[in-house]
Protein backbone atom coordinates (compact mmCIF):
# COMPACT_ATOMS: atom_id res chain seq x y z
CA UNK A 1 0.00 0.00 0.00
CA UNK A 2 1.28 3.19 -0.99
CA UNK A 3 0.69 6.18 1.54
CA UNK A 4 -0.13 9.22 -0.02
CA UNK A 5 0.51 12.29 2.65
CA UNK A 6 -1.76 15.64 2.02
CA UNK A 7 -1.15 18.91 3.65
CA UNK A 8 -4.22 20.64 4.89
CA UNK A 9 -7.41 20.06 5.25
CA UNK A 10 -9.20 22.91 3.82
CA UNK A 11 -11.66 24.30 1.53
CA UNK A 12 -10.94 22.07 -1.17
CA UNK A 13 -9.61 18.68 0.13
CA UNK A 14 -12.36 16.53 0.44
CA UNK A 15 -12.97 16.03 -3.15
CA UNK A 16 -9.44 14.60 -3.42
CA UNK A 17 -9.32 12.79 0.10
CA UNK A 18 -12.41 10.66 -1.82
CA UNK A 19 -10.71 10.37 -5.53
CA UNK A 20 -7.72 8.95 -3.49
CA UNK A 21 -9.82 6.78 -0.98
CA UNK A 22 -11.37 4.96 -4.25
CA UNK A 23 -8.59 3.08 -4.76
CA UNK A 24 -7.58 0.54 -2.20
CA UNK A 25 -4.05 0.48 -2.83
CA UNK A 26 -3.96 4.06 -1.55
CA UNK A 27 -3.41 5.03 2.05
CA UNK A 28 -4.43 9.04 2.64
CA UNK A 29 -2.67 10.64 5.36
CA UNK A 30 -4.14 13.91 6.01
CA UNK A 31 -2.29 15.86 8.02
CA UNK A 32 -3.72 19.66 9.41
CA UNK A 33 -3.27 22.54 11.67
CA UNK A 34 -7.11 21.79 12.96
CA UNK A 35 -6.81 18.04 12.91
CA UNK A 36 -10.65 17.71 13.53
CA UNK A 37 -11.31 18.75 10.09
CA UNK A 38 -9.15 16.14 8.72
CA UNK A 39 -10.91 13.85 10.77
CA UNK A 40 -14.31 14.94 9.79
CA UNK A 41 -12.94 14.40 5.87
CA UNK A 42 -11.82 10.71 6.32
CA UNK A 43 -14.55 9.85 7.97
CA UNK A 44 -12.99 6.63 10.31
CA UNK A 45 -12.30 5.41 6.61
CA UNK A 46 -9.71 2.54 6.80
CA UNK A 47 -7.54 3.54 4.38
CA UNK A 48 -7.03 6.99 5.76
CA UNK A 49 -5.66 8.62 9.15
CA UNK A 50 -5.81 12.34 10.54
CA UNK A 51 -2.77 14.01 12.04
CA UNK A 52 -1.76 16.98 13.89
CA UNK A 53 0.46 19.63 11.36
CA UNK A 54 2.76 21.88 13.58
CA UNK A 55 4.40 23.64 10.39
CA UNK A 56 7.42 24.06 13.25
CA UNK A 57 8.04 20.80 14.61
CA UNK A 58 11.11 19.33 12.30
CA UNK A 59 11.35 16.20 13.99
CA UNK A 60 7.72 15.27 13.05
CA UNK A 61 7.76 16.81 9.55
CA UNK A 62 10.74 14.60 8.14
CA UNK A 63 9.14 11.61 10.56
CA UNK A 64 5.84 12.51 7.56
CA UNK A 65 7.90 13.09 4.58
CA UNK A 66 9.62 9.54 5.21
CA UNK A 67 6.60 7.61 5.65
CA UNK A 68 5.26 9.23 2.36
CA UNK A 69 5.49 8.31 -1.34
CA UNK A 70 4.17 11.14 -1.66
CA UNK A 71 3.15 14.66 -0.64
CA UNK A 72 0.58 17.38 -1.71
CA UNK A 73 0.32 20.42 -0.54
CA UNK A 74 -2.69 22.42 -0.08
CA UNK A 75 -1.50 24.54 2.32
CA UNK A 76 -0.41 28.37 1.70
CA UNK A 77 2.31 28.79 -1.04
CA UNK A 78 4.57 30.30 1.56
CA UNK A 79 5.02 26.78 2.85
CA UNK A 80 5.77 24.74 -0.42
CA UNK A 81 9.62 25.41 -0.57
CA UNK A 82 10.13 23.94 2.89
CA UNK A 83 8.20 20.86 2.17
CA UNK A 84 9.19 20.60 -1.29
CA UNK A 85 13.05 20.67 -0.02
CA UNK A 86 11.83 17.66 2.28
CA UNK A 87 10.86 15.79 -0.05
CA UNK A 88 14.15 16.06 -2.09
CA UNK A 89 15.68 15.05 1.20
CA UNK A 90 13.32 11.95 1.06
CA UNK A 91 13.25 11.39 -2.96
CA UNK A 92 9.60 11.88 -2.71
CA UNK A 93 7.82 13.32 -5.07
CA UNK A 94 5.78 16.63 -4.21
CA UNK A 95 2.41 18.84 -5.90
CA UNK A 96 0.78 22.07 -5.22
CA UNK A 97 -1.84 23.83 -6.95
CA UNK A 98 0.18 26.97 -6.84
CA UNK A 99 1.98 28.30 -8.91
CA UNK A 100 5.57 27.88 -9.02
CA UNK A 101 7.49 30.39 -7.31
CA UNK A 102 11.47 31.17 -8.35
CA UNK A 103 12.52 29.96 -5.47
CA UNK A 104 11.14 26.42 -5.90
CA UNK A 105 11.90 26.83 -9.45
CA UNK A 106 15.91 26.94 -8.13
CA UNK A 107 15.44 23.33 -7.59
CA UNK A 108 15.18 21.81 -10.67
CA UNK A 109 18.35 20.84 -10.84
CA UNK A 110 18.52 18.78 -7.40
CA UNK A 111 15.45 17.25 -8.56
CA UNK A 112 16.86 15.85 -11.91
CA UNK A 113 19.71 15.29 -9.86
CA UNK A 114 17.60 13.09 -6.94
CA UNK A 115 15.43 12.10 -9.85
CA UNK A 116 12.20 13.47 -7.87
CA UNK A 117 9.30 15.34 -9.49
CA UNK A 118 8.46 18.14 -8.26
CA UNK A 119 4.76 19.36 -10.20
CA UNK A 120 3.29 22.90 -9.24
CA UNK A 121 0.08 24.45 -10.50
CA UNK A 122 -1.71 21.23 -11.42
CA UNK A 123 -5.36 22.57 -10.11
CA UNK A 124 -7.69 25.07 -11.70
CA UNK A 125 -5.69 28.37 -12.55
CA UNK A 126 -3.20 27.29 -12.69
CA UNK A 127 -3.97 23.79 -13.90
CA UNK A 128 -7.07 23.01 -15.89
CA UNK A 129 -6.10 26.26 -18.15
CA UNK A 130 -2.61 25.04 -18.79
CA UNK A 131 -3.55 21.65 -19.81
CA UNK A 132 -6.16 22.32 -22.12
CA UNK A 133 -4.50 25.30 -23.74
CA UNK A 134 -1.13 23.20 -24.38
CA UNK A 135 -3.97 20.34 -25.51
CA UNK A 136 -4.73 22.62 -28.39
CA UNK A 137 -1.47 24.59 -28.90
CA UNK A 138 -0.03 20.91 -29.67
CA UNK A 139 -3.03 19.92 -31.98
CA UNK A 140 -2.42 23.30 -34.01
CA UNK A 141 1.42 22.71 -34.21
CA UNK A 142 0.86 18.96 -35.19
CA UNK A 143 -1.51 20.31 -38.15
CA UNK A 144 1.25 22.80 -39.63
CA UNK A 145 -1.10 25.69 -38.03
CA UNK A 146 0.79 28.96 -35.73
CA UNK A 147 -0.75 30.48 -32.98
CA UNK A 148 -1.48 34.19 -33.57
CA UNK A 149 -3.46 35.26 -30.58
CA UNK A 150 -3.95 33.70 -26.96
CA UNK A 151 -6.28 34.69 -24.60
CA UNK A 152 -7.30 32.84 -21.21
CA UNK A 153 -9.96 33.59 -18.66
CA UNK A 154 -10.99 32.20 -15.41
CA UNK A 155 -12.83 33.10 -12.37
CA UNK A 156 -14.72 31.24 -9.55
CA UNK A 157 -17.85 33.02 -8.85
CA UNK A 158 -21.64 32.28 -6.95
CA UNK A 159 -23.88 30.93 -9.43
CA UNK A 160 -26.19 33.22 -10.46
CA UNK A 161 -28.81 32.54 -7.97
CA UNK A 162 -26.24 32.42 -5.34
CA UNK A 163 -25.11 35.71 -6.34
CA UNK A 164 -26.85 37.57 -3.55
CA UNK A 165 -24.38 40.08 -2.17
CA UNK A 166 -23.45 43.69 -2.91
CA UNK A 167 -20.12 42.22 -3.93
CA UNK A 168 -21.08 39.61 -6.17
CA UNK A 169 -18.26 37.33 -4.75
CA UNK A 170 -18.42 34.59 -1.63
CA UNK A 171 -15.26 32.27 -0.80
CA UNK A 172 -14.79 29.22 -2.09
CA UNK A 173 -11.44 29.02 -1.80
CA UNK A 174 -8.98 30.96 0.66
CA UNK A 175 -10.18 34.04 1.42
CA UNK A 176 -7.22 35.48 2.63
CA UNK A 177 -5.53 34.10 -0.99
CA UNK A 178 -8.18 35.77 -2.64
CA UNK A 179 -7.50 39.27 -0.54
CA UNK A 180 -3.40 38.84 -1.22
CA UNK A 181 -3.98 37.96 -5.53
CA UNK A 182 -4.98 41.55 -5.06
CA UNK A 183 -1.28 42.70 -4.35
CA UNK A 184 0.42 41.29 -7.80
CA UNK A 185 1.19 43.50 -10.39
CA UNK A 186 0.50 41.70 -14.06
CA UNK A 187 2.29 41.91 -17.69
CA UNK A 188 0.96 40.47 -21.27
CA UNK A 189 1.58 40.55 -24.44
CA UNK A 190 -0.79 42.35 -27.05
CA UNK A 191 -0.08 42.74 -30.69
CA UNK A 192 3.45 42.54 -29.73
CA UNK A 193 3.60 45.03 -27.39
CA UNK A 194 4.84 44.46 -24.01
CA UNK A 195 2.18 46.04 -21.40
CA UNK A 196 3.21 46.12 -17.69
CA UNK A 197 1.06 46.71 -14.77
CA UNK A 198 2.28 47.56 -11.60
CA UNK A 199 0.58 46.06 -7.96
CA UNK A 200 -1.04 49.09 -7.36
CA UNK A 201 -2.39 49.90 -10.48
CA UNK A 202 -4.02 46.45 -10.92
CA UNK A 203 -7.68 46.79 -10.47
CA UNK A 204 -7.64 50.42 -12.98
CA UNK A 205 -7.36 47.44 -15.80
CA UNK A 206 -10.30 45.72 -16.26
CA UNK A 207 -13.19 45.23 -18.81
CA UNK A 208 -16.43 43.50 -19.66
CA UNK A 209 -16.92 40.25 -21.30
CA UNK A 210 -19.20 38.21 -22.50
CA UNK A 211 -18.97 34.06 -22.10
CA UNK A 212 -21.81 31.92 -23.06
CA UNK A 213 -24.57 33.20 -20.89
CA UNK A 214 -22.41 35.34 -17.96
CA UNK A 215 -22.15 38.51 -18.37
CA UNK A 216 -18.34 39.29 -16.41
CA UNK A 217 -15.49 41.40 -15.60
CA UNK A 218 -11.72 40.79 -16.69
CA UNK A 219 -8.61 42.17 -14.95
CA UNK A 220 -5.20 40.69 -15.30
CA UNK A 221 -3.59 37.73 -13.19
CA UNK A 222 -0.22 37.57 -13.14
CA UNK A 223 2.71 37.78 -15.32
CA UNK A 224 1.30 36.26 -18.74
CA UNK A 225 4.58 36.17 -20.79
CA UNK A 226 6.50 33.06 -19.01
CA UNK A 227 3.73 31.20 -20.44
CA UNK A 228 4.83 31.93 -24.40
CA UNK A 229 7.79 29.73 -23.57
CA UNK A 230 6.32 27.57 -21.24
CA UNK A 231 3.56 26.54 -24.07
CA UNK A 232 6.10 26.61 -26.45
CA UNK A 233 4.46 29.17 -28.80
CA UNK A 234 7.22 32.04 -29.93
CA UNK A 235 5.27 32.92 -32.80
CA UNK A 236 1.85 34.53 -30.95
CA UNK A 237 1.12 38.29 -30.92
CA UNK A 238 -0.72 38.41 -27.77
CA UNK A 239 -0.73 36.46 -24.55
CA UNK A 240 -3.28 37.25 -21.75
CA UNK A 241 -4.11 35.30 -19.25
CA UNK A 242 -7.24 37.29 -17.41
CA UNK A 243 -8.82 36.72 -14.09
CA UNK A 244 -13.08 36.71 -14.06
CA UNK A 245 -15.80 38.36 -11.75
CA UNK A 246 -18.96 40.11 -11.59
CA UNK A 247 -19.10 43.26 -12.77
CA UNK A 248 -17.84 45.80 -10.17
CA UNK A 249 -15.74 43.79 -8.34
CA UNK A 250 -12.29 45.70 -9.58
CA UNK A 251 -14.16 49.14 -8.20
CA UNK A 252 -14.84 48.11 -4.95
CA UNK A 253 -10.85 46.21 -4.86
CA UNK A 254 -9.42 49.59 -6.09
CA UNK A 255 -10.92 50.97 -2.91
CA UNK A 256 -9.47 48.64 -0.36
CA UNK A 257 -6.28 48.88 -1.93
CA UNK A 258 -6.16 52.82 -1.92
CA UNK A 259 -7.08 52.53 1.46
CA UNK A 260 -3.96 50.07 2.30
CA UNK A 261 -6.57 46.91 3.33
CA UNK A 262 -4.20 44.67 1.63
CA UNK A 263 -1.33 45.36 4.03
CA UNK A 264 0.41 43.27 6.29
CA UNK A 265 1.57 45.90 9.20
CA UNK A 266 -0.06 45.00 12.50
CA UNK A 267 -2.31 46.62 15.06
CA UNK A 268 -2.51 46.03 18.53
CA UNK A 269 -4.35 46.80 21.71
CA UNK A 270 -7.82 46.68 19.89
CA UNK A 271 -9.73 43.59 21.29
CA UNK A 272 -13.84 44.75 21.30
CA UNK A 273 -13.41 47.78 20.04
CA UNK A 274 -16.06 48.49 17.40
CA UNK A 275 -15.04 47.26 13.29
CA UNK A 276 -15.45 50.71 13.09
CA UNK A 277 -13.07 52.19 15.72
CA UNK A 278 -10.33 49.00 14.72
CA UNK A 279 -10.17 50.88 10.77
CA UNK A 280 -10.01 54.26 12.01
CA UNK A 281 -6.38 52.52 14.09
CA UNK A 282 -5.46 50.85 10.72
CA UNK A 283 -6.43 54.00 8.85
CA UNK A 284 -3.96 56.38 11.39
CA UNK A 285 -7.18 58.43 12.44
CA UNK A 286 -8.15 59.80 15.50
CA UNK A 287 -11.30 58.37 17.64
CA UNK A 288 -12.81 61.44 16.95
CA UNK A 289 -12.53 61.86 13.84
CA UNK A 290 -15.34 60.95 11.23
CA UNK A 291 -14.70 57.68 9.12
CA UNK A 292 -16.73 58.09 6.21
CA UNK A 293 -15.93 61.61 5.53
CA UNK A 294 -12.16 60.68 5.32
CA UNK A 295 -13.10 57.44 3.16
CA UNK A 296 -15.06 59.87 1.01
CA UNK A 297 -11.78 62.00 0.69
CA UNK A 298 -9.23 59.61 0.28
CA UNK A 299 -10.70 57.77 -2.48
CA UNK A 300 -12.14 61.16 -4.27
CA UNK A 301 -15.78 59.94 -4.66
CA UNK A 302 -19.09 61.11 -3.70
CA UNK A 303 -21.57 60.17 -0.65
CA UNK A 304 -23.91 58.50 -3.02
CA UNK A 305 -21.48 56.60 -4.75
CA UNK A 306 -22.34 52.74 -4.56
CA UNK A 307 -18.38 51.86 -3.30
CA UNK A 308 -19.35 53.61 -0.70
CA UNK A 309 -22.28 52.22 0.25
CA UNK A 310 -20.83 48.40 -0.67
CA UNK A 311 -17.82 49.83 2.05
CA UNK A 312 -20.89 50.29 4.44
CA UNK A 313 -22.70 46.59 3.88
CA UNK A 314 -19.17 45.36 4.70
CA UNK A 315 -19.58 46.35 7.99
CA UNK A 316 -16.79 49.40 7.81
CA UNK A 317 -18.80 51.49 10.13
CA UNK A 318 -20.48 48.85 12.38
CA UNK A 319 -20.38 49.24 16.11
CA UNK A 320 -20.23 45.06 16.47
CA UNK A 321 -16.60 44.38 18.52
CA UNK A 322 -13.73 43.11 17.05
CA UNK A 323 -13.28 39.51 19.11
CA UNK A 324 -9.34 39.62 18.84
CA UNK A 325 -6.35 41.69 20.51
CA UNK A 326 -4.21 42.78 17.53
CA UNK A 327 -4.85 42.23 13.63
CA UNK A 328 -3.38 43.59 10.33
CA UNK A 329 -5.54 45.43 7.95
CA UNK A 330 -5.68 42.52 5.11
CA UNK A 331 -6.39 40.25 8.49
CA UNK A 332 -9.01 42.21 9.55
CA UNK A 333 -10.65 42.73 5.65
CA UNK A 334 -10.90 38.79 5.50
CA UNK A 335 -12.56 38.71 9.02
CA UNK A 336 -14.78 41.22 7.46
CA UNK A 337 -15.16 39.62 4.25
CA UNK A 338 -15.62 36.09 6.02
CA UNK A 339 -18.89 37.35 8.12
CA UNK A 340 -20.85 38.81 4.75
CA UNK A 341 -19.68 36.79 2.16
CA UNK A 342 -20.18 32.70 2.83
CA UNK A 343 -21.73 30.55 0.72
CA UNK A 344 -25.40 29.31 2.61
CA UNK A 345 -26.88 26.12 2.41
CA UNK A 346 -27.88 24.67 -0.93
CA UNK A 347 -26.02 27.57 -2.50
CA UNK A 348 -23.74 26.60 -5.38
CA UNK A 349 -20.98 28.38 -6.67
CA UNK A 350 -19.55 28.32 -10.23
CA UNK A 351 -15.75 28.04 -12.27
CA UNK A 352 -15.80 30.06 -15.54
CA UNK A 353 -12.69 29.03 -17.94
CA UNK A 354 -12.55 29.96 -21.25
CA UNK A 355 -9.68 30.60 -23.77
CA UNK A 356 -9.73 32.51 -27.10
CA UNK A 357 -7.32 31.47 -29.57
CA UNK A 358 -6.57 32.38 -33.10
CA UNK A 359 -4.85 30.33 -35.25
CA UNK A 360 -3.10 30.71 -38.50
CA UNK A 361 -2.84 27.79 -41.19
CA UNK A 362 -1.34 28.01 -44.57
CA UNK A 363 -5.07 27.92 -45.94
CA UNK A 364 -7.07 29.81 -43.14
CA UNK A 365 -7.25 31.55 -40.35
CA UNK A 366 -9.83 30.01 -37.19
CA UNK A 367 -10.57 30.92 -33.90
CA UNK A 368 -10.82 28.24 -31.96
CA UNK A 369 -12.49 28.65 -28.17
CA UNK A 370 -12.34 26.20 -24.76
CA UNK A 371 -14.93 26.78 -22.26
CA UNK A 372 -15.42 25.21 -18.84
CA UNK A 373 -18.69 25.77 -17.49
CA UNK A 374 -19.04 24.18 -13.85
CA UNK A 375 -21.54 24.70 -11.08
CA UNK A 376 -21.00 23.49 -7.66
CA UNK A 377 -22.78 20.69 -6.08
CA UNK A 378 -25.91 21.75 -3.45
CA UNK A 379 -24.74 20.92 -0.33
CA UNK A 380 -22.02 18.63 -1.82
CA UNK A 381 -18.90 19.79 -3.27
CA UNK A 382 -17.88 22.92 -4.75
CA UNK A 383 -17.29 23.38 -8.16
CA UNK A 384 -13.85 25.05 -7.09
CA UNK A 385 -13.06 22.46 -4.95
CA UNK A 386 -13.63 19.87 -7.82
CA UNK A 387 -11.68 21.53 -10.32
CA UNK A 388 -8.53 22.43 -7.88
CA UNK A 389 -8.22 19.22 -6.14
CA UNK A 390 -8.89 16.58 -8.77
CA UNK A 391 -6.01 17.34 -11.44
CA UNK A 392 -3.88 17.17 -8.65
CA UNK A 393 -4.86 13.92 -7.39
CA UNK A 394 -5.51 11.78 -10.67
CA UNK A 395 -1.81 13.31 -11.22
CA UNK A 396 -0.25 11.87 -7.79
CA UNK A 397 -2.00 8.72 -9.33
CA UNK A 398 -0.10 8.91 -12.31
CA UNK A 399 3.45 9.65 -10.85
CA UNK A 400 2.48 6.31 -8.49
CA UNK A 401 1.79 4.44 -11.52
CA UNK A 402 4.84 5.41 -13.19
CA UNK A 403 3.11 6.97 -15.66
CA UNK A 404 4.91 10.20 -15.33
CA UNK A 405 8.32 9.57 -14.18
CA UNK A 406 10.01 13.16 -15.68
CA UNK A 407 12.28 13.84 -12.91
CA UNK A 408 12.68 17.75 -12.12
CA UNK A 409 10.12 21.14 -11.36
CA UNK A 410 7.39 20.77 -13.63
CA UNK A 411 3.91 22.32 -14.67
CA UNK A 412 1.71 20.38 -16.11
CA UNK A 413 2.32 20.98 -19.72
CA UNK A 414 3.83 17.49 -20.92
CA UNK A 415 1.24 15.64 -23.04
CA UNK A 416 2.18 12.03 -20.94
CA UNK A 417 0.65 14.16 -18.29
CA UNK A 418 -2.39 16.61 -19.42
CA UNK A 419 -3.81 14.36 -21.49
CA UNK A 420 -4.57 11.59 -19.18
CA UNK A 421 -5.75 14.24 -16.78
CA UNK A 422 -7.98 15.89 -18.93
CA UNK A 423 -9.58 11.94 -19.85
CA UNK A 424 -9.85 11.04 -16.31
CA UNK A 425 -11.66 14.87 -15.50
CA UNK A 426 -14.08 14.47 -18.75
CA UNK A 427 -15.09 10.89 -17.11
CA UNK A 428 -15.69 12.74 -13.40
CA UNK A 429 -17.81 15.24 -15.69
CA UNK A 430 -15.43 18.25 -15.76
CA UNK A 431 -15.20 18.95 -19.41
CA UNK A 432 -13.93 21.55 -21.85
CA UNK A 433 -15.69 22.56 -25.14
CA UNK A 434 -14.42 23.78 -27.87
CA UNK A 435 -15.46 25.29 -30.71
CA UNK A 436 -13.60 25.97 -33.99
CA UNK A 437 -14.57 28.56 -36.86
CA UNK A 438 -12.62 30.13 -40.05
CA UNK A 439 -12.28 33.84 -40.11
CA UNK A 440 -11.41 36.39 -42.18
CA UNK A 441 -7.62 37.71 -41.63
Amino acid sequence: MKNVVILGAGRVARPMVNYLLNFPDYRVILASRTVWKAEKLIQHHSHAEALPLNIHNETELDRLVDRADLVISLLPYTYHEKFARLCLTYRKPFITTSYLSPAIRQLDSKAREHKVVILMEIGLDPGIDHMSAKQIIDQVHANGGKVLEFRSYCGGIPAPRANTNPLGYKFSWSPRGVLMAGRNGARFLEQGKVVEIPGSDLFNYHWNIRIDDFYLEVYTNRDSLQYIDLYQIPETRTMFRGTLRYPGWSQVMKALATLGLLKEDGVSGIKQLSYRSVLKRILGLEEEEDLKRFIIRRLSIKEQDPVLRKLEWLGFFSDTPFPEDQTTPIDFLTHLMLEKMQYQPGEQDLVVLYHDFRVKYPDRTERITSTLIEYGQPDGDTAMARTVSLPAAIAARLILEGKFQQPGVHIPVWPQLYLPVLEELERLGIRCREHREVVTD
